[in-house]
């Protein structure tokens, strides 16, 4: 069905969380953009999502509309189906260009019109994105989760698509809605952002051009959406975390201390 995040006369932004059911898969949302008669889906999932996905936008947009296919990064979780995003619907892919080589692997090459026309690739200092008469921008995420990472920010909206920035671990079927009380919701974060955020210099960085921005609503690819107190709260842990780099240490490059090694099971 979605949970709307935002609606005007002719602008809409859509979450839907609730596709990945029970042990199938990690919990992910996936983000309908719609103005006027232009669509943008945001990190539409991989084949686990593609049916489920298709059907519940089918109550807001025809998937042959759909104009774009935002990718904040590489993962099957976010991109996945795309070969059959491009093969369903004229939308074009935009993604960053050190990923716009490596995309085109999970395209079959018997395919066609899948070849670089269909690809908007993104350079590090990020882009205006049209969507019909407003933008939406793709900012630099570099090191946060991946090498070549994009938020999204939707100018109407002042909604900030964060990607996995952001994320918490929930269970599937976890209700869907905005983070009331930062501190009891933090722990399903933390061991996330430690592992898959680069260090806390970058993490500076890319809060440092949220604060700029001032969105009205921080919205991850999994788990629950940020406002408000929630969202200042949020960006104040982001900017203190030690993370990725800042962690390791010595004890962790030991080629001596390995455990036994792992059997395949008969």
């Amino acid at each position: 069905m979605g949970f709307v995040l935002y609606e005007s006369a002719d602008h809409r932004c859509i979450a839907y969380n609730d596709l990945v059911r029970g042990d199938d898969g990690v919990q992910a949302n996936q983000f309908l953009i719609k103005h006027g008669e232009r669509s943008a889906l945001i990190d539409p999932g991989g084949a686990l999502l593609y049916n489920p996905l298709v059907l519940a936008l089918g109550r807001n947009v025809r998937p042959h509309q759909i104009d774009l296919i935002l990718c904040s990064h590489q993962d099957p979780d976010v991109i996945g189906s795309v070969d059959k995003w491009l093969l369903y619907t004229k939308a074009k892919v935009v993604c960053s260009r050190l990923w716009g080589r490596f995309v085109p692997h999970l395209v079959p090459h018997y395919m066609e019109n899948a070849g670089p026309d269909r690809y908007l690739l993104v350079e590090d200092q990020g882009a205006r994105i049209a969507l019909g008469d407003v933008d939406v921008l793709a900012l630099p995420a570099h090191f946060m989760h991946s090498v070549g990472n994009l938020s999204f920010f939707d100018e109407t909206s002042r909604i900030l698509f964060s990607g996995d920035i952001c994320s918490g671990l929930v269970a599937s079927g976890m209700p869907y809605g905005f983070v009331e009380d930062f501190e009891s919701y933090r722990p399903c974060m933390e061991g996330f952002h430690r592992r898959y955020m680069a260090g806390n210099r970058i993490v500076r960085l890319w809060v440092d051009m949220v604060r700029e921005l001032e969105p009205a609503m921080i919205v991850p690819q999994h788990g629950m959406p940020f406002r408000g107190d929630a969202q200042r709260e949020l960006l104040d842990w982001l900017y203190r975390l030690e993370c990725g780099v800042d962690l390791m240490g010595p004890e962790h490059f030991r080629a001596h201390a390995l455990r036994p090694a792992l059997a395949v099971a008969e």
